[in-house]
């Protein structure tokens, strides 16, 4: 079992930056690839970014490019998620996941694959 707790979220007008994080607990970090998702109201959750167990690996949505940056720290236990340049649209629940297997064919990008979830942590863009 591995538990997942992100903080960091917050109000921000557009233009501004947060950083959420996320602490694992429980099991060996190193041992799992790690992903953002989020979602919004009415919306499916999507995916935002991805990283690979040791972090030399990344994958972000193109509607983040540019302006989302996914790191981890496994002496930590923590990844993260820098996001810059927020706009209103990034609005949403935030949630970190944490995948067992390797990411192979593009299983990042799908929620199903992920096989631990925190709470969720709320970010606001006001425009």
């Amino acid at each position: 079992q591995v538990q997942l707790v992100e903080s960091g979220g917050g109000l921000v007008q557009a233009g501004g930056s947060l950083r959420l994080s996320c602490a694992a607990s429980g099991r060996t970090f190193s041992n799992y690839a790690m992903g953002w998702f989020r979602q919004a109201p009415g919306k499916e959750r999507e995916f935002v970014a991805a990283i690979n167990w040791s972090g030399g690996i990344k994958y972000c949505a193109d509607s983040v490019k540019g302006r989302f940056t996914i790191s981890r720290d496994n002496a930590k236990n923590t990844v993260y998620l820098q996001m810059n340049s927020l706009k209103p649209e990034d609005t949403a629940v935030y949630y970190c996941a944490a995948s067992a297997s390797p990411f192979i064919d593009g299983s990042y990008y799908y929620p199903r694959r992920y096989d631990y979830w925190g709470q969720g942590t709320q970010v606001t863009v006001s425009s």
